[in-house]
């Protein structure tokens, strides 16, 4: 039920951190992987990793940001970089950005941009390759959420607006695109230490809070956002849609 043996996958932000892991994960229950990101030379290095480890992955560089270089990756690139030209049956939309501050701080322009990203992108990867999901019958589209986004604090207004917008989207995308064969659904990551988050995780006052307020008492490391990923993408979530799976450690249910 888990194996994803003959499928296709795309990763956005796939470099390092949860993406890559979910990358891997979906690799290694067979899936063949595209990894996306804008680094080339950070994109390949993530590739070699997975091909060291005889697993099927390839690289696909773009800013999933940028409508143009969106455009022409999906025309093109995409379809050279997986084995047979063939058509990606699961879309893992994971690239996000995040831009801290109070509200006087963030000019409308900054808040348009990390909308872009986090919102506005998945939207597009979802609308270019979801009816050709459609049309097969079969097709997984995975939004990574945040639980940031039914939940807020101070100095966080443009992430928590993007990530409970795209949670609203998982919800749409999943009602209009689940009758024609086309899960979507959602991941929301709690705290994890990845690359992106160092700072956080050498910081003393940080770690007091993931010692004192997250039951488990750490910093989930990236590989253990893989489960969930491949549980999604598979036929063991044959049944689950329009759904966000809250992967935090009991964060968001504790008081």
């Amino acid at each position: 039920m888990f194996s994803l043996t003959g499928r296709r996958a795309l990763v956005t932000g796939a470099s390092q951190g949860l993406g890559f892991a979910m990358a891997r994960a979906l690799a290694e229950a067979g899936a063949e992987v595209v990894l996306n990101g804008r680094d080339g030379a950070a994109l390949n290095r993530a590739v070699s990793a997975l091909r060291a480890a005889g697993l099927a992955a390839t690289a696909c560089a773009f800013d999933v940001a940028d409508a143009d270089a969106r455009a022409a990756a999906l025309s093109d690139a995409l379809s050279a970089a997986l084995s047979d030209g063939g058509d990606i049956d699961i879309l893992i939309n994971n690239v996000g950005q995040r831009h801290r501050g109070p509200v006087a701080a963030i000019t409308p322009e900054d808040f348009a941009a990390l909308l872009d990203v986090d919102l506005t992108a998945p939207y597009a990867l979802a609308r270019a390759l979801a009816p050709a999901m459609a049309g097969r019958g079969w097709g997984r589209i995975i939004n990574l959420c945040s639980i940031a986004g039914p939940r807020s604090r101070a100095g966080d207004a443009a992430y928590t607006a993007a990530k409970g917008g795209l949670a609203a989207l998982t919800r749409a995308l999943a009602m209009e695109f689940g009758p024609r064969g086309v899960l979507v659904n959602g991941i929301a990551p709690g705290y994890f230490a990845t690359e992106t988050n160092a700072a956080m995780v050498d910081d003393p006052a940080v770690q007091r809070f993931v010692e004192t307020r997250i039951p488990l008492r750490r910093w989930g490391r990236p590989e253990e956002i893989g489960g969930a990923a491949v549980f999604l993408a598979s036929d063991a979530a044959s049944y689950v849609n329009g759904h966000v799976l809250t992967v935090d450690a009991g964060l968001s249910v504790s008081f």
